[in-house]
């Protein structure tokens, strides 16, 4: 399979939104490619389920999460972490589809960072009501690389942070197929999702899925 799913033009190249220094909004960077996406998507979670997890302090997740690649991050009340295997199934998680990472690593050239080969991509689905409180990627031993959150299916809004959680966020509406990348001086900046609100969308339904491309080693 080759990049040109996902492929350059001057579509993509005009729409592509500054957020901050080492951070961009691609906007309908993944609909190209989108059907063969949401089939490699399909692939994973017959082998690995979407779950809500728990946190440490014993909340339960609103967003339900599942991984592929050769680490998935986990919450569980001894922590945060990656870990090469499914608690759920005590297996490895189920490998990345290639589409994946050809859609990671062209969205992350186009945004400056061309060297982005990930690892792992936390996928999670957002149904109405749930949310993503304000939080840091820094979990991964390699925080050099970019974070590549690719947005499927309703739309939502995206709160893009400071380098503190008490800085006022900015909002920013994510459509189907739109992509966020950030790395650089903006890799640890503080970000979330608001409350989903319902809809229904004509390949996903009444959800919202996000992939999260991450490089962890």
């Amino acid at each position: 399979m080759s990049l040109d799913l996902f492929p350059e033009t001057p579509a993509v190249t005009e729409r592509k939104e500054p957020l901050a220094p080492g951070a961009v909004v691609l906007r309908a960077f993944a609909r190209s490619g989108e059907r063969t996406l949401i089939e490699a998507l399909e692939s994973v979670i017959r082998r690995s389920p979407f779950r809500c997890m728990t946190t440490p302090g014993g909340y339960r997740m609103s967003v339900a999460m599942t991984n592929c690649g050769d680490a998935g991050w986990v919450t569980d009340p001894s922590g945060y972490r990656y870990d090469a295997l499914d608690p759920a199934s005590a297996e490895r998680w189920p490998a990345m589809p290639q589409v994946f990472r050809e859609l990671a690593a062209h969205a992350a050239a186009e945004a400056g960072f061309p060297a982005f080969v990930p690892d792992a991509c936390l996928m999670s689905r957002y149904e109405p009501g749930a949310r993503l409180s304000l939080h840091q990627d820094k979990d991964e031993q390699d925080l050099e690389s970019p974070i590549v959150s690719v947005s499927l299916g309703l739309p939502a809004v995206f709160l893009f942070g400071g380098q503190r959680r008490a800085e006022r966020p900015r909002r920013v509406p994510l459509s189907h197929g739109d992509v966020v990348v950030w790395g650089g001086p903006a890799r640890l900046r503080f970000h979330g999702v608001q409350p989903l609100k319902p809809g229904h969308h004509p390949m996903l339904g009444v959800c919202r899925i996000n992939l999260s491309f991450r490089k962890v080693r």
